[in-house]
């Protein structure tokens, strides 16, 4: 057996390999070919088409349950890694479901950034509190900058010199995007490392690579899945091994009922862990989603937290659940979490933005950037 590819998730991760990239800067590996950028065209026309919903709509989902379970685990991931006073990164944030998850953190400042322009408007609706489907409670505390760009090709240290050092960043089931070439992979990680902070912590979700590998080895054919998802691999993929010398661009098709439908990339854990490592940044843990599930909703503030988002039903009247297969699609995912090497300066002080700066954000505040800027 390969290393890396076969085995599921079930305890720590993935094995790790010894294997270690060349390296050397991302410059190296930065020429990408048409068909790459179309792609990530692609993903970014697909989210920024995706309307948003009212309540009402949002229940009805085939797949309500596991949206809130999946928000749990973020919140989770939130609640154990931010503290207050925060300057946050939320890197491909969508459509900002996470805002609230930050603001109850108590962070002190934010900045998101997505490719898809839809998405960023839809965030920066959601942030100002006009958005109708949202009914948020009470208007956000922190201050916040929303820009729109691709976050895997574009080189963000000088964009967000006046913002960083970042004490967290998050990247919540995207990270998978930047795997279509090395290239995209480094310059994800580099952005990364050059804007948080020494000791500063790395937070995502994304797809299990063991787990997809290993459903499609025991697949009859190239496909397989449920009623609410399906996976389906190219023909070069017919003899269901993959290389560990080209770990970038294994593309599959992702198709997730009232959520996703558009490329994907496979992500070897693994490999994923020692291109860290050339960054400075060192795995604190991993572990798929249903381990997590078991870990931490053992835990009482957690198992609260899950009753409230009702992934679960609430323990009352709401006897509604997760079903078979919504727990099925939630095995196709890990959380991870990575912390940037050296010790924090305790003198140091917060982004000149935290906790400042106007609490609304217009269409001429989102910033547009491309690779050449």
């Amino acid at each position: 057996m390969k290393r890396g590819y076969e085995s599921a998730s079930t305890s720590v991760g993935p094995p790790q390999s010894r294997q270690r990239l060349d390296p050397i800067g991302v410059s190296q590996f930065l020429e990408e070919d048409e068909s790459t950028k179309n792609l990530a065209r692609k993903v970014a026309d697909h989210y920024s088409a995706r309307s948003n919903q009212t309540l009402e709509e949002r229940e009805a989902s085939p797949i309500i349950h596991l949206k809130k379970l999946n928000n749990w685990i973020k919140s989770v991931l939130i609640q154990l890694y931010a503290h207050r006073g925060d300057v946050v990164l939320d890197l491909a944030c969508g459509k900002g479901g996470d805002l609230i998850k930050w603001d109850k953190a108590k962070v002190g400042y934010y900045v998101g950034i997505d490719i898809a322009e839809g998405s960023i408007e839809d965030c920066r609706t959601r942030y100002n509190g006009d958005a109708d489907h949202h009914q948020r409670r009470n208007k956000l505390t922190f201050p916040a900058r929303l820009i729109c760009g691709d976050c895997f090709e574009v080189r963000l240290d000088k964009v967000l010199k006046d913002d960083a050092p970042f004490d967290i960043c998050s990247c919540q089931f995207a990270m998978h995007y930047s795997w279509s070439t090395e290239a995209r992979a480094r310059r994800a990680l580099a952005n990364v490392s050059a804007l948080l902070r020494p000791g500063g912590t790395f937070i995502g979700t994304m797809p299990d690579a063991n787990v997809i590998i290993k459903k499609l080895r025991e697949a009859e054919g190239l496909a397989f899945g449920n009623s609410v998802y399906w996976i389906r691999f190219d023909d070069e993929h017919a003899d269901k091994r993959f290389k560990s010398s080209s770990p970038f661009g294994i593309k599959y098709k992702f198709h997730l009922e009232d959520a996703v439908d558009c490329p994907e990339w496979i992500v070897p854990f693994h490999v994923f862990k020692s291109l860290a490592e050339e960054y400075d940044l060192e795995l604190v843990f991993v572990k798929n989603s249903h381990e997590f599930v078991d870990q931490y909703l053992k835990k009482p503030e957690f198992a609260d937290l899950m009753r409230r988002l009702g992934a679960l039903g609430d323990g009352n009247q709401d006897q509604s659940t997760l079903s078979p297969d919504e727990w099925e699609v939630a095995y196709l995912y890990l959380a991870f979490v990575l912390r940037k090497r050296g010790q924090p300066d305790q003198n140091r002080k917060k982004s000149s933005r935290a906790n400042k700066g106007p609490m609304q954000i217009s269409k001429d505040d989102v910033m547009y950037i491309n690779n050449d800027d």
